[in-house]
C-alpha cells in the first residue's frame, strides 16, 4: 500500500525517470535475461504508433477547416512562409550536427546494405497519395500530411462545415484520450525498453549513445538561446530578453509535464500581453493569435524537427553517414515525416536511408531525455511562430533581419559543433578494436589436421592420368594451394593458423571425406597451373575469380560466391566516389586495379576516362605505395576486410556501379569427375545452409558461435547462472 501511495504522488516525469533508472539497473544486474522484456517494449511502441497517423489526419483537417475564408486569406500565406522558413533554418542546423561527432577510427565488415538498391526519392509516391487508406496503412507520413492539408484548406470554403469540423475535433479528442491512456503505461514501457537495452547492448554501444545526447543537448541550447529569440529580437518589435522571460513559465511547464497541449492557453495569453505592451493589440492580431497557436501546434515544431538529428547520428554510428547527395532529400523528407510522432518518423527514415532498423531502440533509450527538451523547445516555438506571423500581419516583420539572424546562428552552430567534436573525441573513452577482432577470427566448424608443405612433390606420370578424386581418397590428404594476402578467404590469423572463408569450406570438405589437409604457398601468379597439372596441389583457393582465358587452362567449380566491384579509398574521399556520375566527372583520375588483363578491359569500359595502375599485391596499396592513384577499384568484400586492418580506408559501392565477378575453386584440367563431385558438394552445402553461415561469419562478421554472456551483477559477481 505504501508503494502504491508513493507512486500515485509522483509526477509523470518522475515516474518515467524512476522507470528508466530501474530498467537500466535491472539490465545491469540480470544481464542478457533482461532482453526477454523486449516484447513488452515492442508492445508499448506499437501502442504509441497506433494513434499517430489518425490524429495527424483529423487534427490538421479540423484545425484548418475551422478557419473562415477572410481569416485564412489574411494570415495563410504569411504563416506558411514563416513556418517553412523556420523549418529550413532548423533542418540546416541539423545538417551541421555531424561536425560534433568524434573522429574515431571505425570500420566494418562487408554489409549487404552496400549493394542494396538505394531507395529513390520519388516525390509522386511519397507526397501524392493515389489511395489515402493505403498511405495510412503503410505509414507513408508525407502523403497523409499533404492529403490532410489539402482537405483542411478545401474545407475552409465549404458551407455547413460545422458538423464535420466538430466531428474532427471529437475524433481528435478521442484519440488524445487513447494517447493519454498509453501515456500512463509509459513507466512500464520505458522500464522494459531500458532494461532490455541495458541487458543486451554492449558497453561500446551505450558509450556511443552519449555522443548523441551531448550533441542533442548542445543543439537544444543553440536553438533555444540563439536562433529562436534572436529572430524575434532582430525581426520584430520584441526584445531578446522579453521573449525569454515571458515564455519561461510555459517552457518550464511543458518540460515538467511532457506535453505542449497543457500550455497552449498560456501561450495565447502571454502573446496577447506582449502585443499589448507594444501597442500592437487589435482585432486582427487577437484573431491571428487565436488561430496560430492551435494551428502551429498541429505542425512540426523546432523540438520535433531536432529529433530527426538521430538519423544523422545513426549513419555515423554504423559507419555509413549520409552523403551530400542525400542531404536534400533528408531535409525535405524530415520536415514532412515530422508531422507524425518520432515513433513513426524515425523508423520510416531509417528504412528510407538504408540504416539498420534496430537503431530505433537506441533512439527510444535516449528519448527519455530528449523528449522533455523537445517539448520545451516546442513551447518556445509556439511563441516564436505566433509572434512572427502576427508581426507579419501588421507589417512589422523584417524578413531580411530574419535571414541575418539565421546566418549568424548557423555560423555560431558550426563553430560550436566543431569544438564539441574535439571535446567529445578526447573526453569519451574509445579504442578501435576492428583489427584485433578480424585477426583473432577462428574456424567455427570442425577442423582437420593441417600441415604446410614448402616443396610439394608432383604425382608420378601414371597417377597424373588417373582420376584425381581417387588419388585424394587413397592418400587421405587434400593438397591446397593458396596465394598470400587473400583476405578474407585464406590468411593467417594472430595465432599463425591458416583460416578464412575458403579454408572453412575445405575443412568441412575434408571432414566429410575423412581427409587431412596439406597446403602450399603459390608464390607467383601463373604457377598454379603447372602445380595443378602435375598434382603438387589439388585445388587453388583464395577467392579466385573466373576469367575466360584461365577457364581454358584449368577447370573451375561452380561459383560459390561473388566479388562485388567497389571503390577502396581514404575515408575523407568517401563522398567523392559515392556515384559513377561523380567518378566519371573527375579530371586526371587514376585508379589502381587488379593485375588481370580481362578485368582491366572490363574496368576500362566502365571508367573510360581513368588512367589505370595494375596492382599485384593489395597490401601495398594500403601501405601507400601507389600514392599516385586516387582509389583502388577492387572487390568490396576484400576491401572491407582490409579496411578493418587499415581503418583510415573505407570500402564503398558507388551508385550506378554494377559489376560482379564469380568466385570459384580452381581445379585440374581434364578431371571432370573431380569437378563434378566438388560441384555436388557445394550444392549440398548451399542447400543445407552451412555455406550461408560461413559467408555470414567470414564476409559479414556475424559470429555463429554463442557469445559469452554479457557482464551482469548476478552472473559475474554472485556467480549465478540464470
Amino acid at each position: 500500500m505504501f508503494i502504491v501511495n508513493f507512486y500515485n504522488k509522483l509526477s509523470p516525469f518522475k515516474r518515467v525517470v524512476i522507470a528508466l533508472l530501474l530498467g537500466i539497473s535491472t539490465g545491469i544486474i540480470v544481464g542478457e535475461v533482461a532482453g526477454n522484456l523486449e516484447i513488452i517494449g515492442t508492445a508499448y511502441i506499437r501502442l504509441l504508433q497506433m494513434t499517430v497517423l489518425p490524429y495527424v489526419l483529423v487534427s490538421i483537417i479540423g484545425g484548418l477547416g475551422r478557419l473562415d475564408a477572410n481569416m485564412a486569406a489574411r494570415i495563410g500565406s504569411k504563416a506558411i512562409r514563416v513556418i517553412l522558413f523556420l523549418w529550413l533554418a532548423v533542418m540546416l542546423t541539423l545538417v551541421l550536427l555531424p561536425l560534433a561527432y568524434p573522429t574515431w577510427e571505425t570500420s566494418g565488415f562487408f554489409s549487404s546494405s552496400l549493394v542494396a538498391e538505394v531507395v529513390k526519392f520519388n516525390f509522386i509516391d511519397l507526397y501524392i497519395p493515389s489511395n489515402i487508406f493505403s498511405s495510412l496503412s503503410n505509414t507513408v507520413v508525407p502523403a497523409v500530411v499533404l492529403f490532410s492539408l489539402l482537405m483542411g484548406i478545401s474545407l475552409i470554403s465549404v458551407k455547413n462545415k460545422d458538423t464535420i469540423v466538430n466531428l474532427m475535433h471529437s475524433v481528435s479528442d478521442a484519440l488524445m484520450g487513447i494517447a493519454s491512456f498509453v501515456a500512463k503505461l509509459a513507466p512500464l514501457g520505458i522500464f522494459a525498453i531500458s532494461a532490455s537495452a541495458a541487458g543486451t547492448l554492449e558497453p561500446e554501444e551505450l558509450g556511443r549513445l552519449q555522443v548523441f545526447l551531448w550533441v542533442y543537448l548542445t543543439a537544444v541550447a543553440l536553438l533555444a538561446f540563439i536562433l529562436l529569440p534572436l529572430i524575434i529580437h532582430w525581426a520584430t518589435p520584441f526584445s531578446y530578453r522579453q521573449i525569454l522571460s515571458v515564455s519561461g513559465e510555459a517552457v518550464i511547464t511543458a518540460l515538467a509535464t511532457g506535453t505542449v497541449l497543457v500550455v497552449l492557453p498560456m501561450i495565447v495569453e502571454r502573446c496577447k500581453e506582449m502585443l499589448d505592451e507594444k501597442d500592437m493589440l487589435s482585432e486582427d492580431t487577437i484573431s491571428t493569435v487565436d488561430v496560430m497557436v492551435p494551428t502551429a501546434y498541429s505542425f512540426p515544431s523546432t523540438g520535433t524537427l531536432l529529433g530527426l538529428g538521430f538519423i544523422l547520428f545513426s549513419g555515423w554510428y554504423v559507419g555509413s553517414p549520409l552523403t551530400l547527395e542525400q542531404y536534400p532529400s533528408y531535409i525535405v523528407m524530415g520536415a514532412f515525416t515530422a508531422f507524425g510522432s518520432m515513433a513513426v518518423a524515425i523508423p520510416f527514415l531509417l528504412d528510407f536511408f538504408g540504416l539498420p532498423a534496430d537503431q530505433f531502440q537506441l533512439y527510444l533509450l535516449g528519448s527519455v531525455v530528449t523528449a522533455r527538451f523537445a517539448t520545451a523547445l516546442a513551447a518556445l516555438h509556439g511563441f516564436v511562430v505566433t509572434l512572427l506571423v502576427t508581426s507579419a500581419v501588421v507589417r512589422r516583420l523584417k524578413w531580411h533581419r530574419m535571414m541575418q539572424a539565421v546566418a549568424l546562428h548557423l555560423g555560431i552552430t558550426a563553430g560550436v559543433m566543431i569544438m564539441a567534436g574535439v571535446a567529445l573525441t578526447h573526453l569519451i573513452p574509445y579504442e578501435y578494436e576492428g583489427a584485433q577482432t578480424f585477426e583473432s577470427m577462428r574456424l567455427t566448424g570442425q577442423s582437420v589436421a593441417i600441415k604446410q608443405v614448402n616443396k610439394p612433390e608432383p604425382l608420378s606420370d601414371s597417377d597424373q592420368s588417373r582420376p584425381r578424386m581417387d588419388i585424394i581418397r587413397e592418400r587421405g590428404v587434400l593438397r591446397i594451394g593458396y596465394f598470400p594476402n587473400t583476405l578474407p578467404y585464406a590468411f593467417r590469423n594472430n595465432k599463425g593458423d591458416l583460416v578464412g572463408y575458403d579454408m572453412e569450406l575445405l575443412h568441412s570438405f575434408a571432414t566429410d571425406l575423412n581427409l587431412t589437409i596439406e597446403f602450399s604457398h603459390i608464390k607467383q601468379l601463373g604457377n598454379e597451373l603447372p602445380m595443378l597439372a602435375d598434382g603438387r596441389i589439388d585445388i587453388v583457393i583464395g577467392g579466385r575469380s573466373i576469367t575466360p582465358l584461365r577457364a581454358l587452362q584449368a577447370n573451375y567449380s561452380n561459383a560459390y560466391s561473388y566479388h562485388t566491384a567497389g571503390i577502396i579509398t581514404l575515408d575523407k574521399f568517401r563522398d567523392d566516389f559515392s556515384s559513377m556520375e561523380k567518378i566519371n566527372a573527375m579530371e586526371n583520375l587514376i585508379l589502381a586495379i587488379p593485375d588481370s588483363d580481362y578485368y582491366q578491359r572490363v574496368i576500362k569500359e566502365a571508367f573510360p576516362q581513368a588512367e589505370v595502375v595494375p596492382v599485384r599485391n593489395v597490401r601495398e596499396y594500403f601501405k601507400g605505395i601507389y600514392k599516385e592513384s586516387n582509389a583502388l577499384l577492387f572487390s568490396t568484400e576484400v576491401g572491407a576486410s582490409w579496411s578493418l586492418l587499415y581503418p583510415n580506408y573505407t570500402a564503398i559501392v558507388p551508385k550506378g556501379l554494377m559489376l560482379k565477378a564469380p568466385i570459384a575453386f580452381m581445379l585440374p584440367k581434364s578431371q571432370l569427375d573431380y569437378v563434378q563431385y566438388i560441384n555436388t558438394w557445394l550444392a549440398l552445402k548451399k542447400e543445407n545452409g552451412s555455406m550461408k553461415k560461413t559467408y555470414d561469419y567470414w564476409i559479414q562478421g556475424k559470429d555463429p558461435k554463442k557469445k559469452e554472456p554479457r557482464w551482469s551483477v548476478l552472473h559475474n559477481v554472485f556467480g549465478w547462472n540464470i
